[in-house]
């Protein structure tokens, strides 16, 4: 029986490019694998015929020697130059750039490439500052652990005199491809942990590590305005990578101690402003604190507790605009407590007083009681 032509088999043209073959060749091995097809003998041979198809056309000497003679060119019977060496891989070859991409990615096991390089992981550093500190900004310096090449084996992580030698699980790849079915997998090989190397004989001071545990001493800025929770990144200061692999990052994470005065909300500051019952009543000027020095300001007469006075600019700068936020000062009238009898006697009178002219004396008082009547009516 006649063979069928490579490119019928496979639904090209004669002048299909490569990756139009490979495209073809993947979908035709998905619809006629026997894993998808138990059983089926016509499925199974149409399988081997696109496998042989797919075989020939992407070897370039065989595609040119078939495109010249046919059958017979490749026919390594036919004395015309046929029975050429290793084809271009079979099912699993061809599906091995997309699973292995989704199963872990990176080359190696049968694919070449080398071992795999990864990135060094990222660090965090609390820091913890006053909220002066956090407004005004400052330069400190911290003290984290760091990882340093071995002095003893200068980072190769063998004992000085010996060297690692080549993985013979992966070929030094640092990958290992596995085989199930249609799926052809890699993934980090299990005996070198993706390093491609195997060192027999560990340096004693590193453990075969190649890196020490130190502490290293960084400067770090941290900007005025800069607000609880915030981060700043150290570049580069992190972990180092792994097998040649850039370092990570230091982050910085910025923890604002409780102040005695003020409440932070964002740029503005709070803070509760007691005052005398008779700075109260009377008003008159005082004198309250900032983060920049002590401002004066007059409380009107008849204050009450709870009223809010807002100091426009003596807030926190915001650390990205710029713009500076306001301070609240937050009234509480003070009661006055441990009195002399002459203070008592004076405070009767004084109730006696303002008790005798009504409700222009407390306004509030009249107004609530007046909502009490009503609820109880």
């Amino acid at each position: 029986m006649a063979k069928r032509d490579f490119y019928e088999i496979l639904g090209v043209a004669k002048g299909a490019s490569e990756d139009e073959i490979k495209k073809s060749y993947r979908k035709l091995a998905m619809k006629y694998h026997p894993d998808r097809n138990p059983d089926n003998k016509e499925a199974e041979e149409k399988f081997k015929e696109v496998k042989e198809a797919y075989e020939m056309l992407t070897n370039p000497e065989k595609r040119e020697a078939y495109d010249r003679f046919g059958h017979a060119g490749v026919d390594p019977n036919s004395g015309m130059g046929g029975g050429f060496g290793g084809g271009a891989g079979g099912f699993g070859d061809a599906f091995g750039d997309i699973f292995g991409d989704i199963f872990g990615g990176g080359r190696g096991g049968r694919g070449g490439g080398g071992p795999q390089v990864y990135r060094g992981a990222d660090l965090r550093y609390n820091l913890e500052i006053t909220l002066e500190q956090a407004a005004h900004g400052f330069d400190t310096t911290i003290r984290v652990p760091s990882w340093d090449k071995c002095d003893t084996c200068h980072g190769s992580g063998a004992k000085p005199g010996t060297q690692p030698v080549t993985c013979t699980t992966c070929a030094g790849h640092g990958q290992v491809r596995m085989q199930q079915g249609f799926f052809s997998i890699q993934q980090t090989c299990p005996k070198c942990h993706g390093s491609g190397k195997i060192i027999p004989e560990p340096c004693a001071a590193c453990g075969g590590a190649g890196r020490i545990k130190r502490n290293k001493t960084l400067e770090v800025k941290i900007p005025a305005g800069i607000d609880n929770g915030m981060r700043i990144r150290s570049s580069g200061n992190g972990e180092p990578g792994t097998n040649g692999g850039p370092p990570g990052d230091l982050y910085v994470e910025i923890h604002i101690k409780q102040h005695a005065v003020f409440q932070r909300e964002g740029d503005d500051l709070h803070c509760e402003m007691p005052i005398s019952f008779s700075k109260a009543a009377l008003g008159g000027e005082i004198e309250v604190p900032t983060l920049t020095g002590k401002v004066s300001f007059t409380v009107p007469e008849g204050t009450q507790t709870g009223k809010t006075f807002r100091l426009k600019g003596k807030g926190i700068k915001n650390v990205r605009s710029g713009y500076t936020g306001d301070l609240f000062c937050h009234v509480a009238v003070e009661t006055p407590v441990k009195l002399t009898d002459k203070q008592k006697d004076l405070l009767r009178e004084f109730d006696r007083l303002t008790s005798e002219g009504g409700s222009k004396h407390s306004p509030q008082s009249k107004g609530w009681m007046d909502k009490v009547k009503d609820f109880f009516e």
